[in-house]
Order: structure tokens, then sequence, then C-alpha cells
């Protein structure tokens, strides 16, 4: 069961996302329901630890086994959600993520992969350009140039 729920006020999310570096770029993704950029990632199941659900996540999506190198931060995003106007409080771990040992780069700067009954589009963003994309969380614009060395807590209002 993922740790989703609606409530009369909004909806509430426990994610995790995968920080995916490469020579300038970050994978970013879509699926049919966005207009928007996400990092890869999902909902962290009940009982589950946060990196067993990145983990699985990225298998799921990408179908690799992804290296977790560290968390790097510790998300607290209230925002309005652009397709839907509902409500979130979303919380969210983000890991950076070590691909090298995978075939992830050698898929070219956009692929497809279907998962269950949807097609997800993934990207390879350049970071130097990503201030101008439309990209969620904000955040990761501005911070993904400053990676920092201790998990860190922030907080997001949109």
């Amino acid at each position: 069961m993922d740790i989703t729920f609606r409530t009369g006020h909004g909806i509430f999310n426990y994610r995790v996302c995968g920080v995916i570096l490469h020579e300038g770029k970050i994978l970013a993704m879509k699926n049919p329901k966005t207009p928007y950029y996400f990092l890869p990632g999902g909902r962290v199941k009940l009982q589950e630890e946060a990196q067993a659900a990145i983990e699985r996540e990225l298998k799921e999506e990408l179908g690799i086994t992804p290296k977790v190198v560290r968390p790097l931060w510790f998300n607290q995003g209230f925002f309005t959600e652009d397709v839907t106007g509902d409500q979130f409080h979303e919380l969210c771990i983000y890991f950076l993520i070590d691909v090298s040992d995978t075939d992830l780069v050698n898929r070219g700067d956009y692929f497809e992969i279907s998962e269950e009954d949807k097609t997800n589009h993934f990207y390879w963003l350049s970071i130097e350009n990503l201030k101008s994309e439309y990209l969620y969380p904000i955040f990761i614009k501005e911070k993904i140039t400053e990676l920092p060395e201790v998990f860190t807590i922030h907080s997001e209002y949109q």
C-alpha cells in the first residue's frame, strides 16, 4: 500500500526520487498526465524503507538496478498541482544515484519505457538550461549545481 491519502483539504504523499546526473545533464521524465518534467521515483509503501523504495521504483520505471550514493534532500513540498488543481502536502527524499554500471546513458537523450498501463518519457535535460524548463519541484533547478555533502531538509511552497 502506497503512503498517500486524500483528505477534505488535499492530498498527502510520501515519495522518493532519484537524482541521476551524467555529463552536465539530469534525467527527468514526463508521463501522459503531466506537461511538466519531474525526477524518476515514486511513492513509498507502508513498512518500506526509503532506500528500498527508490531502488524498487527505479527498477520498475527504468529497468535498472541503481546504486544509491547517498540521500541529498528531504523536501517538504506544499503546492497546487498544475493539472488537477489538487492541494498537496508531499514529503520526498531525494537520493543521488550512480548508474555507471547500467546501460542508462546509452539509451539516448530521449527514450520511452512502458510500465503497466502507461508509457513514461525520459529526457536527459541540460543542467545549464534547467532554469528555463518546466520542472518540478522548482528547488531542483537552483540546488542541482550545489549538491549537499550532508542530508539537508528543504521546504518549498508553491
